[in-house]
């Protein structure tokens, strides 16, 4: 295997494992930014052995054996080794030829501690931004940019709340548990944010040459499942599950033979997963079925449900749709909501109602450098006939992306106008 491809397995690695690694060092030395340091130089540490040496079996057991190294090297210095033993054994154990023991590794802990992690990054102490950030970093495995772009906002400004996140939690020592039923309700708002934020940049990937990246899915996925379990009279927990399972549900039909996107009307319902569609509308019903108004999540799913509950795209029902935006909007009153409701509006009641708002959008600075905007004008202005004001919005549309996949859609139709 070449560097490059060494490298690149390394990056996929790190996507995968991070997470796992930087939660179970964190409850052996009680702090994110050391335990976060550690898996780092164990990355390092990769970087330099695997080009010569080759992958080894076993690449997550062998990254948290380097790290626990690392980790008794810095116990050593500080002179807490003795009582930290055994926090470092129970996690990894090699076997008689040195090699990590995966066997050894307990899944169910691993899952814990990933769950007390994101309850961390989500701690009072920080603001929801900070929040956002860390869990991103920290469970997401995404780098400094691809948050920025997920937020909408400049990279130093994440890059800023990172560091400040960190300091702020060692200052505060903030406990490596599960908050307690009074404290997790105020808790649990930003933690269905951050898993689905985790969610959205594996679903629609923000920047590079894929339009997905299922492992980032599969990681909000089981840490939504999970969080459902733990807090099973909460219906928003229910209805974000249901969002993610029906969304994820059509991940196979959204790339084409060559990694090109595939838009939703466009897409084969028979590729579409009719097991995770279970999946949604029976987390949706549960949602549903513990009362009250519905939170955002569940009503997402209930538009995500329209979708999936169609037979074919021309039976897709866009006045519920749009109702349903329309509640979406007066409770999470957005941008990208009001993009959204736009969208739906255009496809319920004709492009001309869509294009008039969002015109009227145009100057939302959240909105400023987020390319979905010139992209959805320009398919209303499409629609319309307008097509040399369309050909200019799809190639402003593709300058603002960061996705090599979605640019090359966005000028292909952006030709087809000109044609």
């Amino acid at each position: 295997m070449s560097d490059l491809d060494t490298h690149r397995t390394l990056d996929a690695v790190w996507r995968i494992e991070s997470p796992k690694l930087i939660a179970a060092l964190t409850r052996v030395v009680r702090d994110i930014g050391v335990a976060e340091e550690l898996a780092q130089d164990a990355f390092v540490a990769a970087l330099t052995q695997w080009p010569e040496a080759g992958i080894p079996r076993s690449p997550g057991a062998w990254l948290m054996a380097i790290a626990k190294r690392r980790a008794v090297d810095r116990f050593r210095r500080d002179g807490v080794l003795a009582q930290k033993h055994e926090l470092l054994a129970r996690d990894v154990e090699l076997r008689a030829d040195g090699e990590p023991d995966l066997d050894a590794l307990d899944a169910d802990v691993i899952g814990d501690d990933l769950l007390r992690l994101i309850f961390i990054a989500c701690h009072p102490v920080l603001s929801s931004e900070a929040r956002a950030a860390l869990t991103l970093r920290l469970l997401g495995g995404l780098t400094t940019v691809e948050i920025a772009r997920a937020f909408l906002v400049a990279e130093p400004t994440v890059a800023q709340r990172i560091v400040r996140a960190k300091r702020t939690l060692a200052e505060a020592r903030v406990p490596f548990e599960v908050p307690d039923r009074s404290e997790r309700a105020a808790r649990l708002g930003s933690v269905l944010e951050v898993i689905y934020l985790i969610f959205n940049e594996g679903y629609s990937a923000t920047a590079g040459d894929d339009v997905l990246r299922p492992a980032l899915c599969e990681d909000a996925l089981r840490l939504g499942r999970v969080l459902a379990e733990l807090v099973p009279d909460e219906p928003d927990v229910h209805g974000l599950v249901a969002l993610m399972e029906l969304q994820a549900s059509r991940t196979k039909a959204r790339v084409g033979p060559s990694g090109e996107p595939i838009l939703l009307l466009d897409q084969d319902r028979g590729k579409w997963d009719h097991l995770l569609i279970g999946r949604g509308l029976t987390a949706l019903e549960r949602a549903e079925a513990l009362g009250g108004a519905r939170g955002p999540y569940a009503l997402q799913a209930a538009i995500a449900a329209c979708y999936a509950r169609s037979q074919s795209a021309a039976t897709i029902d866009w006045e519920a749709i749009a109702a349903l935006y329309d509640a979406l909007a007066e409770l999470l009153p957005t941008a990208v909501v009001r993009l959204n409701r736009a969208v739906a509006i255009g496809m319920a009641y004709g492009p001309a109602a869509g294009l008039e708002l969002v015109d009227a959008l145009t100057a939302e600075p959240a909105l400023k450098g987020y390319h979905l905007l010139p992209s959805v004008r320009a398919d209303l202005l499409e629609k319309l006939s307008r097509f040399s004001e369309a050909r200019a919005e799809y190639e402003r549309a593709a300058g603002l992306t960061q996705n090599a996949r979605d640019r090359a859609l966005l000028l292909e139709r952006a030709g087809r106008c000109a044609r």
